[in-house]
């Protein structure tokens, strides 16, 4: 069959924080991708605000290099798709593997493989990919080059790779200096044998299949991913499978439902480094933009009008959490951070807290991303949210709360399945890297969740490894837990297991909550007589209100407490006087720690200043009939 010798497209996948868009950084600079004068950051590829605060990849996203072969052939433009490393967004691997013809493990070669290598790596042997192997970071001092190979080497076998995908290639690395080589260098030093990645390019273009193509075929393309452009309106991102796609052509658009329509492509545009550039014509294996489709989704095809053949729609894994998304219920609503001021009021105008403005935005959520589902729940207000974990939920109320909306999140639940007639929870296979002495604390923490370990490995650092697989739910409320434990020196990581029959009931989370019974201003007199009662989350001036949640109880039951007592003027001194004793700083939560710390009767209010936990009935006297008529029920 007719090849394409001048492209190639491979994916760079990872676990987190392994240097895949540090690596790319470099294959960029190093390509000639941009003017010597061009002010260049680090970590292009993470465009979005929220990646680059986390140091995360969250979406998948491409770029096109033009490599010039030093024996002085034709140039050859490498796609380079550069894929999420946490399995949360798994979605955005599949699609990013799906246009893709071969993929590039990157392996620290210090940590070796950890959960979401097996994840990545087990999507791309089911879509039968080539791998090459590259250890990254070979210059760490701790680096341990043959274990980590060794270790990636049983992770294949693990994973029932066959004869032709053990074989693979590997590259040594040290992408923040871009240098790579095919020798293997000392532990802990930079590649000695070369001063760039003239080694890595070579080894993509031997070992990454180029695209085939069959001369008579119809045109096919594969929508894989969507764009928007405030001119253009919504853009597909599509790799042509068979013959070619022009701009101003008609082609024949097959929907996820199967029916078709034709419609024109405006539009054309292919990348260049980090922008697209218009383009008169895509052929087979090309990776393109094209406008003109308006309501086009991810998945479909297009195809010759003519003889319209439709591609396999991408699936992905089913969603293991869920969490409700509702408006804002809260006496603060539309109120501003303080709740008080012309500042508060002018915010309001800017303020999404309609049941409609929300259902809009997850509706438009749910175009690009193809690993959540919304469903409607009993109330009108408030749409149940199912994702692949906690951390990608939680990223989209980040995103929507950045938007202005206000919002109120349920506690994360999991999303269980009925096997044989009997109720099955989704596990997780969860990695745990700790100092010694932190062992027991952990092994009595993932006890307590119902963990049972897997595997304990010792390399002699001091270090221990362990693999556990838990239930989901057990997970929820984990991680602030865990680094409190191993006072912050503990590495944790998961993976989605597959589902098991229910673990029974789990109690997490031993102590209550200080509730607010009455709205006011937190005062510092209040505060300094509670700080004995557990730890408070709010600061002198805060507004609070009845039902809001303002600290953690010593106790394992909730006790409401006035937070906004104020010390009284008596005519022996003044209201400020004798207020020697400090008080404590408290205890700052992120929006995961918050939805973490909930109960199943609490609930997290969202807004743009603030994440706030409540009851979720605020009423003390609702609250304390209905305790009531639980214990007479048992």
């Amino acid at each position: 069959m007719p090849t394409r010798h001048d492209i190639r497209n491979v994916a760079i996948v990872a676990h987190v924080d392994h240097g895949k868009t540090t690596i790319v950084d470099a294959m960029l600079k190093q390509a000639g991708a941009f003017a010597a004068h061009q002010q260049l950051d680090d970590r292009m590829m993470d465009s979005n605000d929220l990646e680059r605060e986390k140091g995360i990849t969250i979406l998948a996203k491409n770029t096109a290099v033009k490599y010039h072969p030093k024996d002085g052939g034709a140039p050859i433009t490498i796609n380079i798709i550069d894929t999420p490393g946490h399995a949360d967004f798994g979605g955005e691997v599949e699609r990013g593997l799906s246009m893709v013809d071969a993929v590039v493990l990157l392996v620290d070669a210090s940590e070796g493989p950890l959960p979401q290598t097996r994840f990545v790596l087990r999507k791309a042997l089911q879509q039968r990919k080539p791998v090459i192997l590259c250890i990254n970071k070979t210059d760490r001092p701790d680096s341990r080059i043959d274990e980590v190979v060794n270790e990636t080497y049983d992770l294949f076998l693990d994973l029932d790779a066959d004869e032709d995908q053990i074989e693979f290639p590997i590259v040594y690395a040290c992408g923040r200096d871009g240098v790579a080589s095919l020798t293997k260098p000392e532990d802990g030093t930079v590649p000695a044998d070369s001063d760039n990645l003239e080694p890595f390019f070579s080894a993509i273009l031997e070992h990454v299949p180029a695209p085939v193509y069959d001369e008579e075929a119809p045109l096919q393309a594969h929508v894989t991913n969507l764009d928007a452009d405030n001119f253009l309106g919504r853009i597909a991102l599509l790799r042509v499978e068979q013959g070619e796609l022009r701009k101003g052509q008609t082609v024949a658009w097959i929907k996820r439902d199967g029916s078709i329509s034709n419609v024109r492509i405006t539009e054309l545009m292919m990348t260049e480094a980090l922008t697209r550039k218009p383009a008169e014509v895509a052929g087979p294996g090309d990776i393109c933009a094209v406008a003109g489709i308006p309501d086009i989704m991810i998945g479909e095809t297009l195809a010759d009008p003519e003889n319209p053949v439709a591609l396999p729609l991408i699936s992905v894994d089913e969603p293991a959490i869920s969490m409700t998304i509702g408006t804002n219920t809260s006496p603060m609503v539309g109120r501003g951070g303080t709740g008080k001021g012309a500042d508060a009021k002018a915010a309001v105008k800017d303020r999404k807290v309609t049941a409609r403005q929300v259902k809009d935005r997850l509706d438009r959520e749910l175009i690009g991303n193809v690993s959540l589902r919304v469903l409607d729940t009993e109330r009108p207000d408030a749409w149940e949210v199912q994702g692949r974990g906690e951390l990608a939920l939680a990223i989209l109320v980040e995103q929507m709360r950045r938007e202005g909306f206000e919002l109120t999140i349920g506690k994360p639940q999991v999303v269980t399945q009925e096997i044989d007639g009997k109720v099955h929870e989704p596990v997780e296979r969860m990695t745990i890297d700790v100092p010694e002495e932190h062992m027991g604390a952990v092994t009595q923490l993932m006890g307590v969740r119902k963990g049972r370990m897997d595997n304990m490995s010792n390399h002699g650092s001091g270090w221990v490894r362990m693999e556990f697989v838990v239930p989901s739910r057990g997970l929820i409320g984990f991680r602030t837990e865990f680094l409190t434990n191993t006072r912050g020196t503990g590495i944790a990581h998961s993976i989605h297991e597959g589902h098991e029959p229910w673990f029974g009931q789990l109690v997490t989370r031993n102590n209550g909550s200080l509730v607010a019974d009455r709205s006011g201003a937190v005062t510092p007199f209040a505060m300094i007589n509670l700080q004995e009662r557990g730890v408070l989350f709010t600061e002198p001036g805060t507004e609070v209100y009845e039902g809001m949640i303002v600290g953690e109880n010593s106790r394992s039951d909730d006790m409401d407490v006035n937070i906004t007592k104020e010390k009284k003027l008596t005519n022996m001194r003044a209201a400020s006087a004798d207020n020697t004793e400090n008080v404590i700083p408290p205890r700052k939560l992120s929006l995961e720690q918050s939805l973490e710390f909930c109960r199943d009767d609490e609930c997290v209010e969202v807004t743009p200043e603030a994440v706030r936990i409540r009851k979720v009935v605020l009423d003390q006297k609702e609250r304390s009939r209905t305790a009531s008529r639980a214990k007479s029920a048992k």
